[in-house]
């Protein structure tokens, strides 16, 4: 089941300078940074309880962020809804007609089971699905 917002994905073309407007002009504590292989992205988490915001760049300038910005100079990418069954979520969901990205989650930041929703499934929004791993 869905049970709350759990983060609100930024892409950075930049992720030191994004870091420090965020730290610095926004007065906003940053949780640390993060490379993701499996996505290729390299995040910096700011919680705001009860949801966070997440930078993401390209991990080795490549990946979806990458082409993301090749055609914006960066912006809203996705909306992360936290999940405490994600199998049974995505089940729920092809059973309506959603698209996923891929055929099951995987790993993500923080050893969180993710799966994104194709953007046409969801009148052109990116949305994730994630569910924290037992130690988060």
């Amino acid at each position: 089941m869905i049970t709350g917002l759990d983060h609100i994905a930024i892409a950075v073309p930049d992720l030191e300078q994004s870091v420090k407007r965020f730290v610095e002009d926004f007065c906003l504590d940053c949780a640390g940074t993060e490379d993701v292989a499996t996505a290729q992205t390299s995040t910096a988490f700011f919680p705001l309880p009860p949801t966070s915001i997440e930078l993401v760049h390209p991990l080795n300038g490549a990946g979806p962020i990458a082409k993301y910005l090749e055609k914006k100079p960066g912006g809203l990418h996705h909306l992360c809804f936290r999940s405490d069954d994600i199998d049974a979520d995505v089940e729920r969901l092809k059973a309506k007609g959603y698209q996923f990205l891929t055929d099951a989650p995987y790993a993500g930041a923080h050893g969180a089971r993710v799966i994104f929703i194709h953007p046409k499934s969801c009148d052109g929004v990116l949305i994730e699905l994630s569910q924290p791993a037992m130690d988060h």
